[in-house]
């Protein structure tokens, strides 16, 4: 086929099938290359439209094209969107019954398919190799090909084996693509999967429609996020959240204050999870409250902001995620909440990992990520072995100056340095704190700490202050912590800031207030807070609050109004975080009452349940 002619079928098979009358970047050099029997790797960024590189060149290729991919609602979202604009595409899946199965499997036989979609798991099946012998085949196509790979951050073993399709089928070409994949990721790919000679079609990974910007968790997570939603009224977004429990308190508390949402994590029975996924995407609902089980195959381009309500637990995860936003290229917002105590669950989550040192590391890089204020755009690009040109992208907080950095950043990390050595390394976090503070704690007098040099020298700043500088210093390798005393300890990199060699960056804690929360409630949403409370619960609490007042001697409206309480029996708030959106809460009550109103509460929806 001349070249010229292969240009002229490949822009009007796109025009035909899709409307389109460009390509992105890439596109259609991987789309010639496939053309060739090249064998390829295609890394292309969410959105930067990797499928079609695969689906139109098995349109003009004679034979069928085997694409697999490893989730039944990734394959089905594909097929059911080809069969829609008109080319013969089937997935096999366990999904289907048996005479589906067979309808499928005549149609491969008889040449009526183009595309057929396949699990992993499903080609390694000697039947289904057999099968695809009696078929003329075009090409192989891995999708999600990152999956492959130990480096990866999808790992899936039986992606590891595909390298069988190289002597089970020799001649086919064979092509791998994936939207997040570093260097080490790609050459672990190219080597599993065997590629001859392959052809690379590596993207540009930065996404410079997406706004990213990293704050530190406080107990006011709930409404940090209820802000971020209010910014972004009647938009699309994904929340994503560490743990299952997260994602019910989070989604019900949303729904509860009228922000309508859904939930979706592993713990829901399938059936749940499926309808909650098509609501979403048929934007039914414009919010999904999810584990990280939510999003791969994803194709609601409008996602206008995307929370993280924990840190994720690499970045390749992170820049997945976050991908999802802005898929149609206009401007969406990225939100992370984190605190150090995140990297420490994921830590212990991931003990048991056969990859522990390689996760471990990785764990590490979204630590320093989170934890170093400099351009965002730049660290992902530069993570993922690419240059970033601009000085200033302008869409981060730090770049949009957004964060207020330390004046006087080497003094101070010296300050917290000259504490921890003259501990000898000996102590936690919480307990430098409170030296730095100048506290007198029990601890710190029996250690004779009120003593030391470093002693209240930080006493003018708050603790919240003085603790998420040390996890900045955690995160930026200044400090390290010991695995399991969690003991604090100076590293290399800290010797050289105390010896003013390294000047660590250091910004000031950008956290989510409280203080004009009730100010901002609109009128209606306020009226509608005092509707259609649980009257049973309202008691409860009322007896709570007079046993409360009687203890303290005071008036009942002292601990509480009535429209505390109302509010409380409406939204039932569990969790810190949510009884601190509750009206009428400030700091001393969170502290006061937090955990005795929310016992009360979790111990009413029990005997409810």
């Amino acid at each position: 086929m001349r070249q010229i002619d292969k240009k002229n079928m490949i822009k009007e098979v796109l025009s035909r099938y899709w409307g389109y009358s460009s390509f992105k970047p890439f596109q259609e050099k991987a789309i010639a290359s496939i053309l060739d029997s090249h064998d390829t790797l295609t890394v292309l960024p969410t959105g930067g439209g990797k499928s079609i590189c695969f689906q139109v060149p098995a349109l003009i290729c004679q034979g069928l094209a085997v694409i697999v991919s490893p989730l039944i609602s990734l394959m089905k979202d594909q097929v059911d969107y080809l069969k829609e604009i008109g080319i013969a595409a089937e997935c096999l899946n366990s999904t289907l019954s048996p005479i589906d199965k067979a309808k499928i499997v005549n149609k491969a036989r008889d040449g009526q398919l183009k595309l057929l979609y396949l699990a992993p798991e499903r080609l390694k099946s000697l039947w289904m190799r057999n099968l695809l012998k009696e078929v003329k085949l075009s090409f192989f196509v891995i999708d999600e090909a990152h999956c492959i790979s130990y480096w990866g951050h999808d790992f899936r073993q039986d992606y590891r084996e595909l390298g069988l399709i190289k002597d089970e089928f020799p001649g086919v070409s064979l092509h791998a693509f994936t939207a997040t994949a570093t260097v080490p990721v790609q050459k672990d790919i190219v080597k599993q999967l065997r590629l001859e000679s392959p052809h690379f079609y590596i993207g540009n990974v930065d996404r410079p429609n997406l706004t990213y910007r990293i704050l530190r968790r406080s107990s006011n997570l709930f409404n940090g996020i209820v802000e971020i939603i209010k910014k972004h009224p009647n938009e699309a977004g994904i929340i994503y959240c560490l743990r299952r429990a997260d994602v019910d308190r989070i989604s019900k508390g949303l729904n509860s204050l009228g922000f309508k949402n859904l939930p979706y994590h592993a713990g829901l029975p399938s059936q749940t999870r499926k309808r909650n996924q098509d609501k979403f995407l048929k934007e039914q609902v414009s919010t999904i409250v999810a584990t990280i089980a939510f999003g791969m195959g994803i194709d609601r381009s409008d996602i206008r902001y995307v929370i993280h309500a924990a840190m994720p637990k690499s970045i390749e995860h992170y820049q997945q995620e976050t991908g999802r936003a802005g898929r149609d290229g206009l401007p969406a917002d990225c939100y992370m909440f984190y605190s150090g105590n995140d990297y420490q669950v994921w830590k212990t989550i991931l003990t048991y990992s056969s990859h522990k040192e390689m996760i471990l590391k990785k764990l590490k890089e979204i630590y320093n990520f989170a934890g170093n204020p400099t351009c965002r755009h730049r660290f992902l690009t530069n993570y993922f072995n690419q240059d970033y040109q601009k000085d200033n992208c302008q869409a981060c907080d730090y770049c949009l100056k957004e964060l207020e950095m330390v004046a006087n950043p080497l003094l101070l990390a010296v300050k917290i340095l000259t504490c921890v050595k003259e501990i000898r390394e000996g102590f936690g976090a919480n307990h430098i704190v409170e030296i730095l503070k100048g506290n007198l704690t029990n601890n710190i007098q029996s250690w004779n700490h009120d003593r030391l040099s470093t002693f209240s020298l930080l006493e003018s700043e708050t603790k919240i202050f003085i603790r998420n500088i040390i996890e900045q210093l955690l995160a930026q390798g200044v400090l390290a912590r010991e695995d399991k005393f969690k003991t604090l300890y100076i590293t290399p990199r800290g010797q050289k800031v105390l010896e003013s060699k390294m000047v660590p960056k250091l910004a000031k804690p950008l956290i989510t207030q409280k203080k004009d929360r009730g100010k901002k409630k609109s009128k209606r949403e306020k009226n509608e807070i005092l509707k259609d409370y649980d009257l049973k619960l309202f008691e409860l609490l009322r007896l709570k609050r007079k046993e409360l007042s009687e203890e303290k001697n005071v008036p009942a409206y002292i601990v509480f109004g009535d429209k505390a309480l109302k509010e409380m029996a409406k939204i039932k708030p569990i969790t810190q975080e949510e009884f601190a959106t509750i009206f009428g809460v400030g700091q001393a009550k969170l502290k006061q009452y937090g955990k005795i109103f929310t016992k009360i509460i979790r111990s009413y929806l029990a005997d409810q349940a």
